[in-house]
């Protein structure tokens, strides 16, 4: 009997999971990690999600331990299919060293302490946020700016609505779909993606640099399998030149083009810009 779905392929699963970069295969194994624990040790949750009114100087580990947490196996499945293939696409871009260095830090802390300093200081709540969803619209915010600059509307009837909105569209869907997410805490990981994709806080990123010695001293490429170099990325730090000479490209510009409003993007030459 012929089922009226279509059902996944075994090996084309297995193969693309072959394939995942270096990075993208370990938040893959902590997420799964988490998870497990959470089974076994209930507490888990208590001990590291972010709760603002528990955040201080001994706490401040649970800036980077919320997004690993999981409330449920849906709550886990959902953003992990979600999240796996962004990673792989932001790995592919900027590298496994600068992927492990970001989600390890600034990318949990940065919309974690924005989150924790809005809900104490401004709306006097105390709502515990978990799960990796804080890093998927991050990374949709990150794509929202890049597809801007290649498209900068898509139609819906007689109406142009901005690519880099699709991010905050989605926000406001999952709040109204999924009960008990955290609309707050998708709002930062949103805002520091977008900061990200616009250039202002790339010097979070080490130097080019820096990272080619680091990766020849300890031969990262030849040893470690499905490393992602810093000469192996798809555009580098800042993308790739525009096919026109308005506007400012670089580290915190480039996102706009002054003389029409049309946003610079990836077109024409494919030549890799360094820090």
């Amino acid at each position: 009997m012929a089922l009226p779905f279509a059902v996944p392929d075994a090996r084309r699963i297995r193969s693309y999971f072959v394939r995942l970069p270096l990075a993208t295969r370990l938040i893959f194994l902590l997420l799964t990690a988490f998870y497990i624990g959470r089974l076994i040790y209930p507490g888990l949750d208590e001990w590291g999600a972010l709760i603002p009114n528990k955040i201080n100087l001994n706490t401040l580990y649970r800036l980077n331990t919320y997004p690993f947490l999981h409330r449920s196996i849906f709550h886990y499945l959902l953003n992990t299919i979600t999240l796996i293939p962004l990673l792989e696409r932001f790995e592919a871009e900027f590298g496994t060293l600068v992927t492990i260095l970001l989600f390890s830090g600034p990318f949990g802390l940065l919309p974690g302490g924005l989150y924790t300093l809005l809900e104490r200081y401004i709306f006097r709540l105390n709502g515990a946020a978990v799960g990796a969803s804080v890093w998927v619209f991050l990374l949709l915010a990150h794509e929202a700016i890049k597809q801007y600059r290649i498209n900068p509307h898509f139609a819906i009837r007689e109406y142009r609505i901005p690519t880099w909105t699709t991010p905050l569209i989605f926000i406001l869907v999952v709040s109204f779909l999924i009960p008990h997410t955290s609309f707050l805490g998708h709002l930062c990981g949103a805002a520091v993606g977008y900061l990200w994709g616009l250039g202002y806080i790339r010097f979070l990123a080490p130097p080019d640099k820096i990272l080619r010695w680091i990766e020849g001293k300890l031969d990262l490429l030849g040893r470690v399998p499905h490393y992602v170099s810093v000469d192996q990325k798809m555009y580098g730090r800042y993308g790739v030149l525009p096919s026109t000479n308005s506007g400012r490209v670089g580290n915190g510009y480039g996102a706009f083009s002054p003389p029409n409003g049309v946003a610079l993007g990836p077109i024409g030459s494919t030549q890799r810009l360094g820090p």
